[in-house]
């Protein structure tokens, strides 16, 4: 039976962390994965970094995109040059601890889950953590995931026995892909399972807070009215729900690093 992990990494100009998390992906417990990079037209030196990890190791596999296209196309190329029964996604300049691949198969095989995601906590640029962790419900709907786009990339693993393959390919946006496809997914009956354990680290690079907080508000509000296509009132309805959740998770996450 394939027991192997397909994780699929889109790259672009991350010269100076690609090494660190490719390490991490290496330094897993569990040994049967393949990662796929798949390069986003970089302008810097990614490429030669990665390229000098797959002679040294045949899992590791670079492809390169013919012009620079975006995260969904890098990562849906992943998604078809996948070989593996689980699908597992980590951008270039996130980290996996050591057991999380191994943890991530045991606990979908046991509770016979289809979707997952870990709880991961948020480090700085130069690694140092946060001490800000998000945990994951143990389970959403398409509705509460709307106004509760909580589920991160870096924690997530997909069982295709159990789900289909087409369903993971994200919609061509520059912004909320990734939310989009969940959302997707729940739409089309796929069930979600909360898995609380830390088991990565989603890094968060230096921008102004206010800056982040409006991108994030532009990009949820593109993902109702643009991908999903909600209503005025669903879609004013669903950002207030989502600024709700937002400001709690921030509060949370503050006293906890307190």
């Amino acid at each position: 039976m394939n027991s192997k992990v397909s994780i699929i990494t889109p790259v672009y100009n991350a010269s100076g962390l690609i090494s660190e998390t490719i390490e991490s992906v290496i330094n897993q417990s569990y040994k049967d994965w393949e990662l796929i990079l798949v390069d986003d037209c970089s302008t810097d030196n990614s490429a030669t970094i990665i390229k000098k990890y797959e002679e040294l190791d045949n899992r590791i596999r670079y492809y390169c995109l013919e012009c620079n296209s975006g995260a969904a196309v890098a990562r849906n190329k992943g998604l078809e040059l996948s070989t593996g029964r689980y699908i597992a996604y980590l951008d270039a300049d996130d980290l996996w601890y050591v057991e999380k691949l191994e943890k991530q198969v045991n606990y979908v095989n046991e509770n016979n889950a289809q979707f997952i995601c870990c709880d991961y906590e948020k480090i700085n640029e130069d690694g140092s953590k946060l001490n800000k962790i998000v945990k994951m419900p143990k389970s959403i709907t398409y509705n509460q995931l709307l106004s509760n786009t909580i589920i991160q990339t870096v924690g997530v693993f997909i069982d295709l026995q159990k789900v289909n393959k087409k369903l993971l390919v994200m919609p061509n946006v520059r912004r909320g892909q990734d939310s989009a496809t969940w959302l997707q997914m729940l739409k089309n009956g796929v069930k979600f399972n909360g898995q609380n354990e830390v088991l990565a680290a989603y890094r968060r690079v230096n921008n102004s807070l206010s800056s982040n907080k409006l991108n994030a508000l532009k990009r949820t509000w593109y993902l109702y009215r643009g991908v999903e296509k909600l209503s005025i009132f669903k879609s004013i309805r669903c950002i207030f729900g989502w600024a709700y959740h937002a400001s709690i998770k921030r509060i949370y996450l503050k006293n906890k690093g307190e």
